[in-house]
């Protein structure tokens, strides 16, 4: 993992649950701490992990006590700098790690967060695993995807069925809209049942391994007018534009406005009304992030979403999202699903 500290500390103390998975391996790590240093990092938990952290620690591990304090770190950082994670550290936690040690500490952004753009082999597989069981369930679905089928339940069989095929969890409360409900960028499964005619938008994924997977599409129940079926062509020729131009040192920014001046220049551009998409991991939104503010350059290794949409409020909306990693000369489509017009 290649995390460097800042040359003004001498060693990392890292909380946040996903970066102390990446680092360490370990699969409950909201209850650890990571000290990272290059050269000897170290994890920490209670007796409880006792038996599995050492089996699934990539880096040494010590048991402690968690009711003696943090007075356990002082052997490790006593007279050194030491960086800790600003915006996930509380300020309580903070005065009690000053109280307790004679470290100086050092508020710090980013640092776990920038390595973990760009994925590793191992990581990829995991993602690659998680996309395939998603499309896997996206077929089993679409057959029962009929009139006269509430929302929620067509959200909590897919999550039955893919969490019985081997997914850890859900990678996110599954999004159904149906009608015009499919406004809702984020709209979750609710008790509203399908009806003939309408769109369907469906965002989901799985977790393997800790890594997540995200795919949308949107199909339609029988027959859709006009304009419905107008507004998918619209998005699925910008999202067809951002696959044909994502690849290694293309801007992030760049990126989003490809998608959006296909979306703009059909007259749609206010209804498209988020990001074109973001990177995805251990978290299902994590950098790089792709929209018109962000300063990231796509490079090799990394996995991200690319998902236009447009939203007519009070008629229905689109959203088609692929999840794509990024190669030395391309991307390489990790979900498969057929994203053409489907009628069911």
């Amino acid at each position: 993992m290649n995390v460097s500290p800042p040359p003004n500390v001498d060693a990392l103390l890292v909380k946040r649950p996903e970066n102390v998975r990446y680092l360490s391996g370990f699969t409950a790590p909201e209850d650890a701490w990571v000290l990272y240093r290059p050269e000897a990092p170290l994890l920490f938990t209670d007796a409880r992990y006792g038996q599995q952290a050492p089996a699934e620690s990539r880096i040494a591990v010590e048991i402690v006590n968690p009711r003696e304090g943090y007075g356990f770190l002082e052997p490790h950082v006593a007279g050194l700098r030491v960086g800790y994670e600003a915006r996930h550290l509380p300020c309580a936690d903070l005065e009690r790690l000053r109280a307790a040690t004679s470290a100086e500490w050092v508020a710090t952004e980013n640092l776990v967060e920038q390595a973990r753009r760009v994925k590793t082999p191992e990581e990829v597989e995991r993602i690659r695993a998680a996309a395939a069981l998603a499309d896997r369930g996206l077929a089993w679905l679409l057959p029962r995807l009929r009139p006269g089928v509430r929302e929620r339940d067509l959200a909590l069989d897919l999550e039955f069925w893919l969490r019985r095929e081997g997914a850890e969890a859900a990678a996110f409360d599954f999004i159904v809209a149906s009608g015009p409900r499919g406004a809702l960028p984020h709209g979750v499964a609710s008790d509203k049942t399908v009806e003939a005619g309408e769109l369907v938008t469906l965002d989901f994924g799985a977790v393997v391994g800790g890594y997540h997977s995200d795919m949308t599409r949107t199909v339609a129940v029988g027959a859709a007018d006009g304009e419905m079926r107008r507004i998918f062509d619209v998005v699925l020729q910008a999202l067809e534009a951002a696959l044909d131009a994502a690849r290694p040192g293309v801007a992030a920014r760049e990126l989003d406005a490809v998608a959006r001046c296909v979306v703009e220049a059909a007259g749609y551009g206010p209804r498209f009304v988020h990001s074109l998409g973001h990177g995805v991991g251990l978290e299902i939104h994590e950098a790089p992030f792709l929209n018109a503010r962000s300063d990231e350059v796509l490079e090799p290794g990394m996995v991200i979403t690319l998902e236009p949409g447009v939203y007519l409020p009070g008629r229905g909306g689109v959203r088609i999202e692929e999840l794509a990693l990024v190669t030395t000369n391309g991307i390489e489509l990790l979900s498969h699903s057929p994203r053409g017009w489907t009628e069911v």
